[in-house]
């Protein structure tokens, strides 16, 4: 490291290293090792095999310390148990903390370390400031962008775990980011560096003479840690003169004779160099190493691994990945995309001596070094990249360099920037009115410039072929499998659904409530072709899987669906239609859940292809041609905007066009509700789908869901005007908070019955048979009661008078069952071992029907500030009953206190108030805050003043939602066919 600092006195490092996978602990050797070629000690802090430094570092200066910090806990090779994850670390640093940091503070002092690296420990930073030592990280990721998502799904459990790390993370000096990065603003300062690669050893030639392997054979590394030891592994899964290294396998475990077995401390690089190509699961480690010796890499993703959207974009980026579906790698169909990888070029040309480069800085720093000075904060470098919850957005202009990899990232997300003027403009620049390249032999785009712009999309998927670069907002992958998908001599069908804006009802449509909903500008289109599957252009594994079958061309559902890297869902999907079948009958919806859950990464098709299997069920169709479908959506996911309920009506929509089925809006609405509730498995009402299929533009649709009367639309008075704000906090209807409320709503409906069939019988067995006229009345009440359907169709004032102060706040699943047996809501489960909330959740729509009742009359009153503001009230009650069935979030809360300030504000009392009430929206725990105000461009203005004010506050910069669509049923379907079809090969 240069003569200069050969002179100083050797350092002691104490170098802490995360409990997940091997991962960390390679990149930590390198720069270890960098460290000790310079005469300091290294004092490793892991839970890794020795191992894995002592076959790179064999020196006194080097000394392992025996300790492990959890990661994350893996179900599986491929899953990711998030809540397990969140109570693993609960466990182990969590409730043990002051005696961690007692100890560590004590050890470090008792080495006498100079100088805490960690990768990537959040503890350890504090720990270090604690025993007035420096510290740095050296990562890719942080945890507390890994386990923000997870508390998403653990509801109101743990989410003070996320700010401890962020907090612990900001007692480091700087952070030593690596490629590949995640989004990471709790850190202050930040220096890239180069790729941290382990060094070769060996040359590919000698290890294959070692192997005993001719260059002649085709090899594959198999690399997923140690969990291939219960995989079945079989011999046809190689394509002929092929060899398979398999690592991580025990000793037990028995091998085809085409799979060796590699020892359990093999060194990796080395066989990684001397492979052709390497199928495996994506981390640090093995993205870095592929790239660095340009081998190709199959890879199967992992659920719910947050850094691997970031590594993945890299990879393919450089030309190195091929995504493999997991079925076909449990399966055995390995043929297509071995083949398909041989013909990669990897392209990586950048720096591979990151351990020596973070050395060198840990050293200069050590020293005294200032490498803070004049850098920008860590929100400033990363202020285009924001995390709330798990999702990333971005805003306009960037003033930081950022790598092509990560630029290249940003259009193939296609994120929206918040800006309505962005879209805006896109839009006026769809000057053409009638797309060119399609002939419409029915239906009318209704002058939607979003459809135009999808067909013209669609038409631009053969240039693909011939300029495979030229991809538009969409990835590569997406639109390449995009492009075999259709035959363009036949006719394609398209149907259009908006997602929806919850403006009254929210959750109160499952016990029965009156709902308010409007259509929003934002839509899904999806385009479906029936096709002959002796026509139908497959793609090379769903070939390979069928030519197994050895059955012929048989009817095949192919989909894909843009936007997947949003999401970090699979683009594509595939299924025999017969894999819905059990003989002639479709199966049932527990084995459709069962057989979509099998694949998380593809979890999403359940939403598409399960409107197949409704169809099948509840209509009796039977699919005998192949289906190609392509599912485009502008509705934004996890907003709360009904994003699922918009694809499952485009969906069905296209579907239904394609085979000449006539199906009503509504009924249309009711099937696609049966596939989010019995295939998706998420407890939702039917208010989304009725809306998306039923709704009108710049119209409420205004629907009674007992279960789905529509009672017709409300006009929106020109003198008002609704906006939704994103709080950037994902929002699931599937989520434990929704799930929870509903079954304590339906908890309570159970409570009330009961109380009132005993009330009613001490008032018939006081009277006897005769009761006067009055009592009467009381009686009939009571029978009412005991048999409501709906807790909607309870009042307010009778809920009050009889059933409040004997409902009970909360219960325990195993009470409420030991007393009343079931909650009798056949979309959900009660757990016995948790408690439910029950006064809240079952007050909420009781009231929230009534206040629904008069927003809707009020809409058709005198233009007044009163009709405002009585309106705006409305909405500030409803946020906070949500607030008290513990459906709020810190984002939903802060905006609408951003519209209060803005409505009580000196210039909104000296003139014209413009805003006037604000609430949560849908399911709750985080999505969209729906706003009313005057139409009027003050409220503009102060609308985009809240948004800039959210921003500084968190970061991130709103989603704005204006304007409104026509529902499904007023679009219809379009049947389009190509003017000049390409040829096809």
């Amino acid at each position: 490291m240069g003569t200069e600092e050969s002179k100083k006195r050797p350092l002691v490092f104490a170098y802490y290293v995360t409990g997940h996978g091997f991962g960390h602990a390679t990149r930590v050797v390198e720069v270890a090792r960098n460290l000790i070629l310079a005469g300091h000690d290294v004092h490793v802090v892991t839970g890794a095999p020795d191992f894995v430094f002592t076959s790179e570092i064999q020196s006194p200066l080097l000394f392992l310390r025996k300790v492990c910090y959890c990661g994350a806990v893996q179900a599986d090779a491929l899953t990711v148990d998030r809540l397990a994850s969140l109570e693993k670390y609960s466990e182990t640093a969590v409730v043990p903390r002051a005696s961690i940091l007692a100890t560590e503070v004590e050890w470090l002092k008792s080495i006498k370390a100079d100088f805490v690296v960690s990768d990537v420990v959040p503890v350890a930073c504090r720990a270090a400031a604690d025993a007035g030592i420096p510290s740095v990280c050296i990562t890719n990721f942080s945890w507390d962008f890994i386990y923000a998502e997870y508390v998403m799904a653990a509801g109101n459990h743990h989410r003070s775990i996320v700010w401890q790390i962020a907090e612990d993370y900001s007692h480091c000096e700087f952070l030593i980011r690596l490629p590949g990065y995640c989004p990471m603003p709790a850190f202050r300062d930040i220096i890239d560096v180069p790729l941290v690669v382990r060094r070769l050893h060996r040359s590919r030639k000698e290890v294959r003479k070692e192997l005993g392997i001719g260059e002649d054979v085709k090899v594959v590394i198999l690399n997923f840690g140690g969990q291939p030891a219960g995989w079945k592994l079989k011999e046809e899964y190689l394509p002929t003169g092929w060899l398979c290294l398999v690592c991580g396998a025990s000793e037990s475990q028995q091998l085809p004779p085409n799979f060796i077995k590699l020892a359990k401390n093999a060194y990796t690089p080395d066989i990684m160099a001397a492979s052709d190509c390497m199928l495996g699961k994506i981390g640090y480690g093995t993205v870095s190493e592929a790239l660095a010796y340009k081998l190709p890499f199959v890879f199967v993703r992992r659920d719910y691994f947050n850094e691997e959207p970031f590594l993945r974009n890299m990879l393919e980026y450089y030309q190195g990945g091929v995504e493999m579906i997991r079925r076909d790698l449990l399966t055995g169909h390995w043929r297509p995309y071995l083949e398909r990888a041989m013909t990669l070029n990897p392209c990586y040309e950048g720096g591979t001596n990151g351990g020596e480069v973070a050395a060198r800085i840990l050293q200069d720093t050590a020293y005294g070094k200032n490498y803070t000075l004049d850098k920008l904060s860590g929100p400033r470098r990363l202020r285009d990249a924001i995390v709330l919850g798990y999702q990333l957005q971005r805003v306009p202009g960037r003033d930081l360099c950022i790598p092509d990899w990560y630029a290249n990232a940003e259009n193939e997300l296609g994120l929206r920037t918040g800006s309505p003027t962005a879209v805006t403009a896109e839009n006026n620049s769809l000057t053409d009115s009638y797309p060119q390249d399609f002939e419409i032999l029915h239906g009318d785009i209704l002058g939607l410039s979003d459809t135009l712009s999808f067909l013209k999309s669609l038409a631009g998927l053969d240039a693909l072929i011939d300029s495979p670069t030229k991809t538009g907002k969409h990835s590569i992958r997406e639109r390449k499998a995009a492009a075999g998908l259709f035959n363009w001599e036949e006719d394609i069908f398209v149907a259009r659904a908006p997602g929806r804006l919850d403006v009254m009802g929210g959750i109160a449509d499952y016990s029965g409530s009156l709902v308010l909903q409007m259509p929003i500008r934002e839509a899904c289109h999806v385009a479906v072709q029936k096709i002959h599957p002796s026509k139908q252009r497959l793609w090379k594994h769903a070939l390979a899987r069928q030519q197994a079958k050895g059955q012929g061309p048989t009817p095949v559902l192919q989909i894909v669906s843009y936007g997947s890297e949003l999401s970090n869902r699979g683009p594509t999907f595939d299924m025999d239609l017969s894999d819905f079948l059990e003989g002639d009958e479709p199966i049932t919806y527990e084995k459709s859940r069962q057989y979509f859950a099998r694949d998380p990464s593809q979890r999403w098709a359940a939403y598409v292809a399960g409107t197949v299997l409704v169809l099948m069920k509840e209509l009796g169709i039977r699919f005998e041609n192949s289906i190609s479908l392509l599912v485009s959506s502008a509705v934004p996911e996890g907003k709360g905007v009904s994003s699922s309920a918009s694809v499952e009506v485009a969906s069905m929509s296209a579907i239904a066009a394609a085979h000449g089925l006539n199906i009503s809006p509504r009924e249309l609405a009711l099937l696609c509700q049966k596939v989010e509730n019995h295939v998706v498995g998420a407890p939702c009402g039917v208010m989304d789908q009725m809306t998306s299929a039923c709704g009108e533009a710049n119209k409420l649709l205004a629907m009674v869901c007992q279960p789905a009367e529509v009672l017709g639309l409300v006009d929106i008075p020109g003198h008002i005007r609704v906006w939704g704000i994103d709080s950037g906090i994902r929002h699931s209807v599937g989520g434990a908070d929704y799930g929870s409320v509903r079954i304590g709503a339906f908890m309570g409906r159970e409570i009330v019955k009961s109380i009132a069939s005993k009330l009613l019988s001490q008032s018939l067995s006081t009277n006897g048979n005769h009761p006067d006229e009055s009592e009467e009345d009381g009686v009939e009440l009571l029978e009412a009661e005991a048999s409501l359907d709906y807790l909607c169709n309870l009042s307010p004032h009778r809920y009050e008078a009889m059933y409040a102060k004997m409902l009970p706040e909360s219960i325990l699943g195993e009470s409420f069952a030991e007393k009343y047996t079931d909650h009798r809501d056949p979309v959900t489960t009660i757990d016995k071992a948790r408690n439910y909330g029950v006064r809240a959740a079952a007050r909420h729509p009781i009231y929230e029907n009534f206040r629904v009742k008069a927003f809707k009359a009020l809409l058709t009153s005198a233009t007044s500030d009163d009709q405002l503001n009585a309106l705006g009230e409305l909405l500030y009650q409803c946020h906070y009953s949500y607030s008290d069935c513990g459906l709020g979030s810190d984002g939903t809360n802060r905006l609408v206190q951003l519209v209060q300030e803005m409505q009580h504000s000196k210039a909104s009392k000296s003139g014209e108030g413009t805003l006037y009430g604000a609430k949560i929206t849908g399911g709750g725990s985080g999505g969209t805050v729906c706003v009313i105000g005057r139409n009027s461009l003050k409220s503009s203005e102060q609308i985009l003043e809240i948004q800039r004010r959210y921003k500084a506050a968190t970061g991130y910069l709103p989603i704005l939602f204006e304007g409104s669509s026509p529902g499904a049923g007023k679009f219809g379907y379009l049947r389009i066919r190509r003017r000049n079809p390409p040829k096809q090969n």
